[in-house]
């Protein structure tokens, strides 16, 4: 294992993510003993503020942010003991001298670098120009990072200039999450279903990322992204490869890393007929009305805030199996989950007696609440004189109930904590974003080519009526 960082230096630590996410992840590592002991956390932003100043902010966020019930004054105390700040314009050079010197010693060093993507290249050459860079340092990278292949592989060229490969973390927060990662888990340490999880048993997959929120103060951003590039792009293609994936020989970065880039790059191209754009109009969600997009953002556009795609890989495993993707804001309630549909059974011997079995079905909830439920037929109860009565059955492994003793935890805390170990297995390589991009441009130049333009869905609906015929049309249903 690489040797573990001794200084964290925290861009945009006056940001919203930070608030939310980066320092109350940081406290309950703290609070829990799983930092270093020497490890010192270097905060850094635009805004004007002292070690004082900051840690007065820091202190309200944890407030705001952490669980009255994991709250502890003292470990806050030993959390903010470990911070300092330094006032920070990315474009300023005289400033990293600054920041170097509050780095101290150049020793192994951690930056999570959560910056507008302009400023990626010009605070690059200012890292590298004062020793923050090489070898001996690790950079994690905030999305988004790029809005299409070429801007993304001038992303990665600038930051190949000054960190290797090796010392380069790319995030996707969802790769943090418990049931994530427990999708590894249920693959391969369970025997029961690696056997069955391939074309010859599985009929097709389901990937949903939905939201119930509008725009959320991400106008600007959004509207340059569209559904696809914000949700596709990165987190559902990187679900789509963690269900597809090839046993990897080992737990281990390069080995899980390769058998997802092999997923995605046999991901067949994305006709305009297999994908469905959509836009919200006016409507209810939560028996609240709100407006419409372009109410939203202030302005008409065409970009589409509702996707519905169908997928394949193209590979042995998973020959003629459809992966359906949804995602969209506005929909009626928010979740992220992946359901596994299984075939039915080849001959019923129910049938005979009026009793149809459902095939089984595997459903692995991501958000709100982390859970695995497998769907199961069994008799229901009773005397069955007119003919034996199936009922469909869950087995329901949720978090809450079987894991009661071991404490939720933040995405990023994981995260934070492997960019400080050295362990990238969680973080995204070069080649796997590149290969996502490049299907995803793919799709876009079809969307142009057919002249594809997003159709209105109301807020509290599940997109446009494209999206349910989209998959209906192969005999099957969304899983609502």
């Amino acid at each position: 294992m690489p040797d573990k960082a001794t200084t964290l230096i925290l861009f945009g630590a006056t940001g919203d993510l930070a608030a939310r996410m980066l320092l109350p992840s940081l406290y309950g590592l703290v609070r829990d003993g799983l930092l270093p002991e020497n490890l010192r956390i270097v905060a850094t932003a635009r805004s004007a503020h002292d070690d004082a100043s900051f840690g007065a902010l820091a202190l309200e966020a944890l407030k705001a942010h952490v669980p009255a019930a994991a709250f502890e004054p003292e470990a806050a105390d030993r959390f903010l003991e470990k911070v300092s700040y330094v006032t920070l314009d990315a474009t300023d050079a005289d400033g990293y001298k600054r920041l170097a010197e509050a780095a101290g010693t150049p020793g192994e060093t951690a930056i999570f670098l959560s910056t507008a993507p302009s400023l990626f290249k010009p605070t690059i050459d200012n890292l590298a120009a004062v020793g923050l860079a090489g070898d001996h340092v690790r950079l994690a990278l905030e999305k988004p990072l790029g809005s299409d292949l070429a801007s993304s592989c001038q992303i990665n060229d600038a930051v190949a200039s000054a960190f290797p490969e090796s010392q380069t973390f790319r995030i996707d927060h969802y790769l943090g999450k418990e049931t994530v990662q427990n999708l590894l888990a249920l693959r391969f340490a369970n025997l029961l279903f690696e056997p069955v999880w391939s074309a010859r048993f599985i009929d097709h997959v389901q990937i949903t990322v939905s939201e119930t929120i509008g725009l959320e103060g991400r106008g600007d951003y959004y509207d340059g992204a569209g559904a696809l590039r914000d949700m596709v792009q990165n987190h559902m293609l990187q679900l789509l490869a963690l269900v597809a994936m090839e046993p990897p020989s080992h737990f281990d970065a390069t080995a899980v890393r390769d058998e997802k880039v092999k997923v995605l790059r046999s991901l067949r191209p994305i006709r305009a007929e297999d994908s469905v754009i959509g836009q919200y109009a006016g409507g209810a969600v939560g028996n609240q009305p709100v407006g419409s997009y372009a109410e939203d953002l202030g302005r008409t556009s065409g970009t589409e805030t509702f996707v519905a795609l169908k997928a394949h890989v193209d590979n042995w495993r998973w020959a003629g199996v459809p992966f359906y993707l949804r995602t969209g804001k506005r929909c009626p309630e928010r979740k992220t989950e992946i359901a596994i549909q299984f075939k039915d059974v080849p001959h019923s011997m129910f049938a005979s007696r009026g009793a149809g079995a459902a095939p089984n079905r595997l459903i692995i909830a991501i958000q709100p609440e982390e859970n695995i439920t497998l769907e199961l037929m069994a008799k229901q109860p009773g005397l069955d004189r007119g003919g034996i009565r199936l009922r469909e059955v869950p087995l329901a492994i949720g978090r809450a109930d079987a894991f009661a003793d071991v404490r939720r935890r933040i995405a990023y805390e994981r995260l934070l904590l492997d960019l400080i170990e050295g362990d990238p297995t969680l973080f995204v390589r070069r080649d796997e974003v590149e290969a996502q991009w490049q299907w995803v441009d793919g799709i876009r130049a079809a969307w142009a080519q057919a002249g594809m333009q997003p159709r209105p869905y109301a807020s509290g609906t599940w997109g446009p009526s494209a999206a349910i015929a989209l998959i209906e049309r192969d005999g099957r249903s969304w899983n609502d």
